[in-house]
């Protein structure tokens, strides 16, 4: 009598969560390949924007995280979890974050606005921040100069990409 019961309850359960299992299992694989798809056109329309390598590697990651994270909350949501108060975990989290890297946040995003408007490339003489020298190297979040007598200045971007940029023509540089 015991066994039958469990059978029973076993029974009830997968008629009422077996569907729901199989469509969050059928959004998963759907879902894995359309961000697999995604990130893939993006990287493709990176290159052809001739976007910096390791900012195509960064927002590369970036997409496809955010991408599984709705993913996930979308297969939850299918299998019966209720998901408005983890959308809301999220949205906490990520202001959380976005205010302790206030600061760092500025400098990504002033190297990702240096790295796609390209105001200056490397090897050109540039005045800004109260720094001139050559540059060197354009990191996401520092650009790196070298000034005179071969000093490395490293000015944080986001206050590179807010401030003026005066870029010195060399003798033969066609304006």
């Amino acid at each position: 009598m015991e066994i039958q019961k469990w059978l029973d309850i076993g029974l009830e359960f997968l008629i009422n969560f077996g569907p729901k299992l199989v469509g969050a299992i059928i959004i998963w694989i759907i879902g894995s390949w359309v961000i697999k798809k995604l990130i893939t056109g993006a990287g493709q329309a990176m290159k052809k924007g001739n976007y910096d390598e390791s900012l195509q590697k960064f927002l590369s990651n970036l997409l496809s995280w955010v991408f599984k994270i709705i993913l996930i909350v979308v297969v939850l949501g299918t299998v019966g979890v209720e998901t408005t108060s983890f959308a809301a975990i999220l949205a906490a989290a990520g202001l959380a974050i976005g205010l302790a890297l206030q600061g760092s946040l500025a400098n990504f995003a002033g190297g990702v606005l240096i790295m796609i408007f390209k105001p200056f490339k490397i090897g050109d003489l540039i005045e800004a921040q109260g720094g001139m020298g050559v540059v060197k190297e354009i990191e996401i979040f520092t650009t790196k100069l070298i000034g005179l007598l071969n000093r490395e200045i490293i000015i944080p971007n986001g206050s590179l990409s807010n401030g003026n940029i005066i870029t010195i023509l060399l003798k033969g540089h066609v304006v």
